[in-house]
């Protein structure tokens, strides 16, 4: 039965560490449409300013609050997306160290424990 509950325990650590895998990468892929949408809102509010001065004109003060708007929400969140991301990777790290086979199994000797290195002859 140990052997049972070790594949089990095993299973389930591989299957947690998948999900956080497949949620990182949904994370990715949500940060890159993001990034994708910040451009497209930089590109018609540099397209629009583009054709108000060729027609000799300035855009509405309106149309520029709007673009403007627009632009800081996409930076929002694409900055709001970059943080779950660094959270995500340091909880993973963590997660990884902190169940690491050979942590919970090898007897490890204490630091003073291991020898010092020879010290080089002057």
């Amino acid at each position: 039965m140990a052997l049972l509950d070790r594949l089990r325990q095993e299973l389930d650590r591989a299957g947690r560490q998948a999900s956080r895998a497949i949620d990182e990468g949904r994370l990715r892929l949500d940060l890159y449409r993001a990034k994708q949408s910040l451009d497209r809102f930089a590109q018609r509010f540099g397209y629009a300013s583009y054709r108000a001065r060729k027609a000799g004109a300035d855009l509405p003060p309106e149309e520029v609050t709007a673009h403007v708007n627009n632009l800081t929400a996409a930076e929002a969140e694409v900055t709001r997306l970059e943080t779950l991301i660094a959270e995500t990777m340091k909880e993973r790290k963590d997660w990884l160290v902190d169940n690491r086979p050979d942590s919970r199994t090898s007897s490890q000797t204490p630091p003073s424990a291991t020898p010092e290195p020879p010290s080089p002859a002057a």
